[in-house]
C-alpha cells in the first residue's frame, strides 16, 4: 500500500489514497504508528478521510489526524485553508507558520463529574467520548485500558490523566484501539474542557498542544510534518 507518514507531536498517521481499507488490511500494514488516513475524497480545498486504528476500529475523530489531513492537502494543492470532513463533522483547518495548523474543531460537551469503577471521571464529547481524569498522568497504564474498555462506555471511550502545573496542563493519553500514544488533539480539547482551561497548553509526552474553547468551541493549534 503507497502511503505517506506523517508526525503530530509524536502521534503517527499513514496518509494513503489507496483503498478501500479493510480492519484485515489495516491490521496487517499499519505497522508501528498510531493510525492509518484513508482518504476517501479530496479537492482543491477540502478532503474526506476515514480514521483507522491500528487493531482495525474506527475513530469519529481525531485532532491530531484532521491537522495531518489538513497539512497534507495543503502540501498537495498549496491551500491555505482546509476542510477536512470525517464522519458528521467538518474540520476547518488554517495554515500558520511552518507546520503550525489552528482548527476548529466544532463543539465540545462537558458532561458532569461521576465515578466509574471507583476512578472519578469527566466525559466529554468532542466528536468522539473522552473519559478525563484529574490526578498524576503516571497513572494512565492503570487507569487507562480500565475505563477504555468499562461497561459505561459501550462504544469504548479514550481516557487522559491529567494535572494543572503553574503553566499549564501535562497529561498522558489512552487512545481507544490503540494503547497509550504520544500525544491527542481531541484529548487535548478534552483534558483542557474538563479541567476548566479556556487558553491553556496542554503538554504530553509527545510535545504541547494548544487549546482555546470559546463559546462552547473548541480550536487546537499543533504541528503536523511528513517524515516519510
Amino acid at each position: 500500500m503507497r502511503s505517506s507518514r506523517w508526525n503530530a507531536q509524536g502521534n503517527i498517521y499513514l496518509v494513503t489514497e489507496e483503498g478501500p481499507l479493510t480492519p484485515e488490511v489495516v491490521r496487517t500494514v499499519v505497522d508501528d504508528t498510531d493510525g492509518i488516513l484513508e482518504v476517501l475524497g479530496v479537492g482543491e480545498d477540502w478532503v474526506e478521510i476515514a480514521i483507522w486504528n491500528p487493531d482495525g476500529s474506527q475513530a469519529e475523530m481525531s485532532g491530531n489526524g484532521t491537522r495531518i489531513a489538513a497539512r497534507w492537502l495543503a502540501g498537495r494543492t498549496g491551500a491555505s485553508d482546509v476542510t477536512v470532513r470525517v464522519g458528521v463533522r467538518d474540520v476547518q483547518a488554517r495554515m500558520l507558520d511552518g507546520p503550525l495548523v489552528e482548527q476548529d474543531l466544532g463543539p465540545v460537551v462537558v458532561g458532569s463529574p461521576e465515578e466509574v469503577a471507583g476512578i472519578r471521571l469527566t466525559a466529554v464529547d468532542v466528536g468522539n467520548p473522552h473519559a478525563v481524569v484529574e490526578g498524576d498522568p503516571a497513572d494512565l497504564p492503570r487507569v487507562g485500558p480500565l475505563l477504555e474498555t468499562h461497561e459505561r462506555f459501550p462504544g469504548r471511550t479514550n481516557v487522559q490523566v491529567a494535572r494543572w502545573t503553574g503553566d499549564g496542563i501535562v497529561a498522558r493519553v489512552w487512545e481507544r484501539g490503540a494503547g497509550e500514544t504520544a500525544s491527542s488533539g481531541s484529548s487535548a480539547v478534552a483534558v483542557a474542557a474538563a479541567l476548566g482551561g479556556s487558553d491553556v497548553e496542554v503538554r504530553f509526552p509527545g510535545g504541547p498542544l494548544h487549546v482555546r474553547i470559546e463559546d462552547g468551541r473548541a480550536y487546537l493549534t499543533g504541528p503536523a510534518e511528513l517524515v516519510g
